[in-house]
């Protein structure tokens, strides 16, 4: 048996193939904090993405995810690692696989699909510092029935892209995300973003990644607002309490938020 198999793969001929490439881009989400007037309330967040500014065709000087081709001797998650830390000087950050991108006109080089790898960090802690080209970008989310649209954002620029949504399964309500075409975002990582969100949006509902955003101690207040800015939607305190009754613990510690008492402090019970 095992002779036959070798007899078989040296007669081979892999020629007859057409060859195509992979690629792995990576989102790394967090949350911003905005400036308020009112100091009697909380900051404002927004959910924000890292992006680097491309440096070669096609797209040049456009921006983009992190991403690069996979090498012939890595697997794909070493690859987003590495091109991670090649784009942006991240390091050590957690990566679950999200999805693989495989629209037969995604890249203008040739057949390229990519596998999206994805990461929810306090950008505020992490030591790393990022290379020139790499930036954060806030990321208002307008969200209607047929269309999505993404407007980043950074002190310095702003733009705008539109995705049309697709229902893939009507018993699950699996969403397909379609890229319009953008004069400032490269490839179709508009998809692969609002992909990354939706995903997040189902996740908080399940898991405990909204804890991923804040430090130690924190108060209600602050972590309803990150359960929201991910949501896309204000909860009503008792609904958000129901939620994370079993998650978080009240400790002995206040915080002054400056005039109003002091608010309790809560703790994460599995951190």
């Amino acid at each position: 048996m095992e002779y036959r198999e070798e007899e078989y793969l040296k007669k081979y001929d892999s020629s007859k193939f057409e060859k195509l490439s992979l690629t792995s881009d990576v989102i790394i989400f967090s949350i911003s904090t905005q400036k308020r007037e009112d100091y009697k309330k909380l900051k404002e967040k927004k959910i924000s993405v890292l992006l680097v500014k491309r440096k070669n065709y096609p797209f040049k000087d456009m921006w983009s995810l992190p991403g690069g081709f996979v090498k012939i001797d890595e697997t794909i998650e070493e690859a987003a690692k590495r091109v991670l830390k090649e784009k942006t000087n991240l390091n050590n950050i957690y990566m679950e696989q999200l999805y693989t991108f495989g629209d037969v006109e995604r890249d203008p080089r040739m057949r390229i699909i990519s596998t999206a790898y994805m990461a929810l960090v306090d950008k505020d802690r992490i030591k790393d510092k990022l290379l020139q080209d790499a930036k954060w970008f806030d990321i208002d989310v307008i969200d209607s029935q047929n269309m999505l649209t993404l407007i980043f954002s950074t002190q310095d620029e702003s733009f705008k892209v539109k995705i049309k949504k697709k229902v893939k399964h009507k018993t699950s309500q699996d969403l397909q995300f379609i890229p319009q075409k953008s004069n400032d975002l490269a490839f179709d990582h508009g998809a692969i973003i609002a992909t990354g969100i939706n995903r997040m949006r189902n996740k908080i509902a399940y898991t405990d990644i909204a804890f991923n955003l804040v430090g130690e101690y924190f108060t209600l207040g602050q972590l309803q607002q990150i359960y929201e800015v991910i949501l896309g939607k204000k909860l009503l305190d008792p609904a958000f309490r129901r939620i994370i009754a079993d998650k978080v613990e009240k400790t002995d510690i206040h915080q002054n938020t400056g005039g109003h008492r002091p608010s309790v402090l809560y703790k994460y019970k599995n951190k």
